[in-house]
């Protein structure tokens, strides 16, 4: 059985370095799928291509089984939530929410029921004769959301919705945005920088480097099992630090054999930090960033700059000598710092201590 979206080798290119190449992607119907990446990888460019706002240059596209690579927006069967609102500022709540039923000749008792469906889900009952200035940030988006409910489309787009709203309003629409998915059951395509929102809100990650696909993953297995170097130092926050394994103590070096450029890392939280010693990374404090629920760790290893994450609260002076170990599981082993994951192996066996310094 055909997933619900297909990308089967779509390229969109204005020179060397900008759009995507030969993506292939298939969505189930109900998913909710997010496009992640740094400025310029690509995904707004495939998420307009979908909406059919771009015209590949190459592959094809299928919503539902039916070809719609060379049909306008109109014809595919779609709405669209933009980062923008794009409302139009002289029509009420009611008004922008019902206007492509209005387009569309949709009879007034559908759309008076419609709009009725889509006020209640979102929670904008007794808005509807305000106009957009009348709105805060969050109302707004939520018409947007009302708009695109209404549109009865199976397959929802939507472009970092969420970016001109404060952090604290991003959390709640965010929340809002899930519940809504879930419970309308849509097939959801969602393009964000913020890999809070991405993990967050994910089924599946599509991490995009450089208008490919880096790794296609549930969010867990992308934080924990990165397919290469660049989806390991991207996820995260900090983010991981990537060693050469030349410069790791004997110790701290998988056992099995290595391209020369190997490199290693490990997740701020899987630091341990100790007293110097055989067998640990040496390491020296620069400072320390309190943060509540958790400290941060900043330290110097020769030339490279780690972040451990500590818990709690944590105080120790800047030019601190340490030790720093980590448990097996926890190394990540890739052929270079953009490399493919590599089956680490064991580490050698020089005993490490068992606890942490106590600081």
């Amino acid at each position: 059985m055909s997933a619900f979206l297909e990308l089967d080798g779509l390229t969109r290119e204005w020179g060397p370095g900008t759009g995507v190449r030969d993506l292939s992607l298939q969505v189930e119907r109900g998913e909710f799928v997010v496009l992640l990446g740094p400025s310029g990888c690509g995904k707004s460019t495939t998420l307009r291509l979908v909406a059919g706002l771009e015209s590949a240059d190459a592959g094809r596209l299928r919503i539902d089984g039916r070809d719609v690579t060379g049909l306008p927006p109109s014809a595919r069967g779609l709405s669209m939530v933009f980062q923008s609102y794009a409302l139009f500022p002289h029509l009420s709540v009611a008004e922008n929410i019902t206007f492509g039923l209005k387009v569309r000749r949709v009879p007034r008792a559908e759309r008076d029921r419609l709009l009725a469906q889509a006020l209640e889900t979102t929670g904008l009952t007794g808005l509807e004769a305000r106009r957009p200035a009348q709105l805060s940030g969050g109302q707004r988006q939520r018409v947007a959301l009302a708009r695109a409910i209404v549109s009865d489309h199976p397959l929802c787009l939507m472009d970092e919705p969420l970016s001109n709203l404060d952090a604290k309003l991003r959390h709640a629409v965010r929340q809002d945005i899930r519940a809504l998915q879930r419970r309308l059951g849509l097939t959801v395509l969602y393009v964000t920088h913020d890999q809070t929102e991405a993990m967050g809100m994910a089924d599946r990650v599509v991490l995009l480097n450089r208008g490919r696909i880096e790794q296609a993953a549930a969010p867990a297995e992308l934080y924990e099992r990165p397919a290469t170097g660049f989806a390991a130092t991207f996820l995260g926050a900090p983010p991981m630090t990537l060693l050469p394994v030349t410069a790791l103590p004997e110790a701290l070096r998988p056992a099995a054999a290595l391209p020369p450029g190997a490199v290693l890392g490990v997740r701020p939280e899987a630091i341990r930090l100790h007293g110097p010693g055989p067998g640990l990374m040496p390491a020296v404090v620069e400072s320390c960033e309190f943060l509540g629920a958790e400290t941060l760790v900043y330290l110097a290893c020769g030339a490279a700059r780690l972040i451990a994450r500590a818990p709690g609260r944590r105080e120790i002076a800047p030019g601190t000598p340490l030790g720093l170990g980590w448990e097996p599981g926890a190394a990540h082993v890739f052929e270079s710092p953009e490399g493919a994951r590599i089956a680490p192996g064991a580490p050698h066996s020089t005993p490490m201590p068992a606890t942490p310094m106590s600081v």
